[in-house]
């Protein structure tokens, strides 16, 4: 077990993907925890005086305000900063609920066949036919604004991406000599499905999850952007990208930092993703 696992260790080490993508990732982190060491200034401190100061690198920049400061004086970098921590609440929180319902539901259909099959397979369907970026604005829309709105919609649209592929992954497991042989000794098949089945799908689950983390900072910045995710005030990427769009011209930095920002999150969970699945799926490393 030692040598598996540090086997595993030196694979995940030595893909270039796994380590940008895992230090992109780690990055995040660590703004989001550390927001209040890193931030120059208050996020939501206004200084009508300070208003439109563009980077350190340009003309008529003040010291304090590295990345310039926006419309209302606010510094840019700080508000980049704790919307970060949004973003990355929407991403692990929405991501995991989303990997839970649709796991738990393409482990039901592909293990047990026949009629709970066709029932989900259905829902599926369904549930794919609507355009998910309108179905998400029409969940918060009636939900209410907020933080729990954005993860609710994200897990209502996104579960049957994990519901399809855990569904043609157990059902391949299925047909394995190591379930006929739980069978054989006794096993009941819930106890199959979850020490067995379960385990050999898990890496699979791990990389779509890095991908479902990435697709949701891009929802939740859509929402923001268009005013149903958090509070005007409340810093977040979408809507700072927002408030840029309007002062393009004037100020290019308030549109072009989070846009950014949220361009390089989202590559790093997808190339983690492509890292995770090519270390971890038994074909691609033959």
């Amino acid at each position: 077990m030692v040598d598996r696992n540090t086997n595993l260790t030196r694979a995940l080490l030595g893909n270039w993907r796994v380590v940008f993508g895992g230090g992109v990732f780690l990055a995040l982190i660590v703004m989001a925890l550390a927001a209040p060491l890193l931030s120059p200034t208050d996020p939501l401190e206004q200084d009508l005086m300070l208003e439109l100061l563009p980077p350190a690198w340009q003309v008529g920049a003040e010291p304090g305000h590295p990345l310039g400061t926006d419309g209302l004086g606010r510094d840019v970098l700080s508000r980049l900063i704790y919307g970060t921590r949004v973003a990355l609440a929407v991403a692990l929180v929405a991501g995991v609920l989303t990997a839970t319902l649709g796991t738990a539901l393409g482990l039901l259909a592909g293990f047990f066949g026949g009629a709970v099959d066709s029932v989900i397979s259905r829902l599926v369907d369904i549930w794919t036919s609507f355009p998910p970026v309108l179905l998400s604005i029409f969940l918060v829309a009636l939900l209410g604004t907020g933080l729990h709105s954005v993860i609710i919609a994200i897990v209502v649209i996104d579960w049957t991406r994990f519901c399809r592929v855990v569904r043609a992954e157990t059902m391949q497991q299925r047909r394995m000599e190591y379930v006929d042989s739980a069978v054989t000794i006794g096993l009941g098949r819930i106890q199959i499905l979850i020490k067995e089945v379960l385990p050999n799908v898990l890496p699979l689950v791990l990389v779509l999850l890095s991908l479902e983390m990435g697709i949701a900072i891009i929802i939740e910045a859509i929402l923001s952007f268009v005013g149903l995710s958090l509070s005007s005030d409340t810093p977040t990427w979408g809507g700072m990208i927002a408030e840029g769009r309007q002062m393009i011209h004037q100020a290019w930095w308030m549109m072009t930092f989070p846009l950014g920002l949220i361009i390089i999150s989202v590559l790093g969970m997808n190339t983690m993703g492509d890292g995770l699945r090519a270390v971890l799926d038994p074909v691609l490393r033959r």
